[in-house]
C-alpha cells in the first residue's frame, strides 16, 4: 500500500470553495480508479511548528504502485490537480509530494 502525501502551500489570495471543490472532486475519484481506495484532507494544524509554510494537504491511499501510476495519468486527476496548482504559491513550486510504501 502507499500513502501519497500532498502538502499546499496556498496563494494568499486562494479561493476556498475552490479547494474545496478540487478536495470534492478528488474524494470522489475514489473507487472510480482502480487500487485508489482512501482520501482524507484538511487543514495543517502544524503542532510541531515544522511546516508553517503548507497550510493544506491531503492524503490518498493506494493498493500498489499501478494504481498511484494510473491515478497520476487519469485525466479527472490532471484537470483537478492543474486547479490545484493555481491556487497554491509559485504553481506546482508550492506543492510537497511524498510517497510512503506501508506494508500492512
Amino acid at each position: 500500500m502507499i500513502d501519497h502525501i500532498v502538502m499546499l502551500s496556498l496563494a494568499d489570495d486562494a479561493d476556498q470553495p475552490e479547494l474545496a471543490e478540487v478536495m470534492t472532486g478528488l474524494a470522489a475519484l475514489k473507487g472510480k480508479i482502480p487500487g485508489f481506495f482512501g482520501f482524507r484532507h484538511g487543514e495543517n494544524i502544524d503542532l510541531e511548528a515544522k511546516s508553517p509554510g503548507f497550510a493544506y494537504g491531503f492524503i490518498g491511499q493506494f493498493e500498489s504502485h499501478t494504481a498511484l501510476q494510473a491515478y497520476a495519468v487519469d485525466p479527472r486527476h490532471r484537470a483537478l490537480g492543474a486547479r490545484l496548482v493555481a491556487l497554491c504559491k509559485g504553481g506546482g513550486d508550492g506543492i510537497l509530494v511524498f510517497d510512503i510504501e506501508r506494508a500492512d
